[in-house]
């Protein structure tokens, strides 16, 4: 399938902001499963640039306006062909999960940050989860399971800073939630588990030629001989509809646009995702 988006973002100040410095996170990776053919970043005002690939692989554009402006306006294009294949079997036993080669080089997708970290109820039911299950791959699925099944998708009921433990406590969040949340239990459980953010066409069936409107997406991917990668808002595993962006330890690694800005005092943030199938 091949995707074409075009992602808006934009900040209107209250005064004249006097300077600028921003990391933009919204180019999409290329991959054996997604090709990007075509990407473009133009930010206004017209800002410095540098682009460099993170630690943990994502391109950033890291940019800085240091004229005198009351609004700033980032677009992102893309188009991506996409083209993913059925996953692989889980192939990870138990004893697996404490071996150097995944309880080492994955150290820093096994920690439990604030974010991340689960309430003692929701890590009581996922070590039941873990009880039952013969592998770590079939106790990741039914961890997802469990998410998609107690937490209602309820928009404006968080906040971006909203912790896992706020959305199992009012049983709601949003996609980001969901995943901080799946990704608290796998790592209770020692399975490895990263935040992938990106986009979803929204279509089960993307008519091709028709723009229709869309929104930045997150789901979770758990290692077991390779990274398995579920979204949990829709209860399925990703496809050619997912357009992969970043990935991390949870939202604050790939964040799509964060910065700070002096002169005015407040800023208004607004968001525009357009998403077309070509082909």
């Amino acid at each position: 399938m091949q995707l074409r988006i075009s992602h808006t973002t934009g900040y209107e100040y209250d005064g004249k902001a006097v300077t600028s410095y921003n990391e933009a996170r919204l180019t999409p990776q290329t991959s054996a499963e997604q090709i990007v053919v075509h990407t473009r970043l133009d930010v206004s005002p017209t800002p410095w640039t540098h682009t460099y690939r993170d630690y943990f692989g994502t391109q950033v554009t890291s940019f800085e306006v240091l004229d005198p402006h009351d609004a700033l306006t980032v677009q992102a294009h893309a188009t991506v062909h996409t083209h993913r294949a059925p996953l692989p079997a889980p192939s990870l036993a138990w004893a697996d999960l404490a071996a150097p080669e995944v309880a080492d080089v994955h150290t820093e997708y096994l920690v439990l940050p604030e974010l991340v970290a689960p309430p003692e109820d929701f890590a009581a039911r996922v070590r039941e989860v873990g009880a039952d299950a013969a592998t770590p791959g079939e106790a990741a699925r039914g961890v997802c399971a469990l998410v998609h099944a107690d937490v209602a998708y309820r928009p404006g009921s968080t906040e971006v800073t909203s912790s896992a433990a706020l959305a199992w406590e009012q049983r709601s969040g949003v996609c980001q939630d969901m995943a901080h949340l799946t990704i608290g239990g796998l790592r209770t459980l020692g399975i490895p588990a990263r935040y992938v953010s990106g986009y979803l066409h929204p279509s089960p069936d993307p008519e091709v030629g028709a723009t229709v409107a869309g929104e930045s997406h997150a789901w979770v991917e758990w290692w077991d001989e390779g990274w398995h990668a579920f979204d949990l808002t829709n209860d399925e595993p990703i496809g050619d509809r997912h357009v992969v962006i970043a990935a991390g330890r949870d939202y604050a690694d790939v964040r799509p646009l964060s910065g700070i800005f002096a002169g005015a005092r407040t800023s208004r943030m607004f968001v525009e995702v357009e998403v077309t199938r070509l082909a």
